[in-house]
């Protein structure tokens, strides 16, 4: 079992090895996990993963398994002209554009979040991510892949960056090319609500007061 961002901070730990009796399910796996960390669920639903692929609590478990608790998102691998990336190096317009860009398209939409310097009525100094990287490419490639089937031809980028970042810095981009305008303005605002609602990314807000974990569409 991994443990990420707010519950691994919970647990102590980001790694639990479980050993389970045949014919246990996701739900057994959750029990097991918060009879010894019980602070893991304290006033929040749980979500969990089975190999990178989200799924219920009653879904069967097989020997060797991977599963993950996942915090709500909040929303990264290497910094290169690929269409989906999660990486610790700072984000390039440039190589998000070249990895949308053709000769057919004639409209190139790219959106950039940045680190802001106040949240919530507070000073903000610095933000930190932490990503299920696998999972997290996986699910971002699942949305590109489906909203370019939607607006044919229509090309789709996502890189996301995970670490500390300092005011002013990219945090996400998204860049969508297409034949004309109409298709890349909504395809990029569909492809940035998906990965900030269902993409394992998490936010950590540094302020004056301390620091706390964004579990909510931010």
């Amino acid at each position: 079992m991994r443990l990420f961002a707010s519950y691994r901070e919970a647990a102590g730990v980001g790694h639990i090895e479980l050993d389970l009796p045949p014919g246990s399910t996701a739900r057994d796996a959750i029990r097991a996990v918060l009879a010894e960390h019980p602070l893991v669920a304290e006033g929040r639903q749980l979500v969990i993963a089975r190999n990178e692929e989200y799924v219920d609590a009653s879904a069967a478990l097989e020997d060797g398994d991977e599963l993950a608790l996942i915090p709500p998102v909040s929303g990264g691998a290497t910094r290169s002209a690929v269409r989906i990336a999660v990486t610790s190096e700072p984000l390039s317009t440039d190589d998000l554009i070249e990895a949308v860009r053709g000769d057919g398209f004639g409209g190139i939409v790219v959106f950039l979040g940045t680190v802001r310097d106040h949240s919530r009525g507070k000073r903000v100094t610095k933000l930190g991510y932490e990503a299920y990287a696998s999972m997290a490419e996986r699910t971002m490639r699942e949305i590109a892949d489906r909203l370019e089937r939607e607006h044919p031809p229509a090309r789709v980028a996502m890189h996301h960056r995970v670490g500390d970042l300092a005011i002013g810095e990219i945090a996400v981009a998204v860049a969508v090319a297409a034949p004309h305008r109409d298709a890349a303005f909504a395809a990029a605002r569909r492809a940035i609500d998906e990965l900030k609602t269902v993409v394992p990314i998490w936010k950590k807000e540094y302020t004056d007061d301390g620091a706390v974990w964004i579990e909510e569409h931010a």
